[in-house]
């Protein structure tokens, strides 16, 4: 994949052992937001962070969220003008479900339900304890982001056992296809 690849964890930073870690080990090449505090998150901090890491980086940047990650992704999208080539997001949390992690995220809520400016993917899993099938269909009609469901894998985290997870890096490498294509779907 030829794009620029900004990964955007989620709360924790997304451990050693995620996918996301691992990808990122393997592309030494692709950036990772770098926020002030992982663990006592503020949507308005990391959407500055987006748009900080984001304003001198190529048109073709693509984003590669999980969980909490894409809630910053939707919320950045919504107020920057900023144009990237697409993002791949992973396993959206619905931040009215009572699973969702309030004493440590804040601001997420009302989640924007707008179409994106740039291809998308959503992926989810279908037994997510943080958002349900629904919750991510709803999320990439609101988007105009393609949907994928990847049967029940749980939040599609480290403790997915996924390892690197080549089902996900297929995704982007066809998310990237279709972008460099014109398309922005997986169609």
């Amino acid at each position: 994949m030829h794009h620029s690849v900004l990964v955007v964890p989620g709360i924790g930073n997304s451990g050693p052992s995620h996918w996301q870690s691992l990808w990122q080990s393997s592309h030494p090449n692709w950036r990772r937001l770098i926020v002030g505090n992982w663990d006592k998150v503020e949507c308005d901090d990391w959407v500055s962070a987006l748009e900080r890491q984001l304003v001198n980086a190529p048109a073709n940047t693509v984003l590669v969220a999980h969980s909490l990650g894409c809630l910053a992704v939707a919320h950045w999208a919504a107020q920057s003008g900023k144009k990237i080539g697409g993002a791949l997001l992973v396993a959206v949390p619905d931040p009215a479900a009572p699973s969702f992690p309030r004493g440590s995220a804040h601001g997420f809520s009302p989640l924007p339900l707008v179409p994106l400016r740039f291809p998308s993917v959503v992926v989810c899993s279908a037994d997510d304890p943080y958002g349900s099938v629904e919750h991510g269909r709803e999320c990439a009609n609101a988007w105009g982001s393609e949907f994928v469901e990847v049967g029940a894998k749980g939040h599609l985290n480290a403790e997915s056992n996924l390892g690197a997870w080549p089902e996900g890096l297929n995704l982007l490498a066809r998310l990237s296809t279709s972008i460099d294509c014109g398309r922005g779907t997986l169609k």
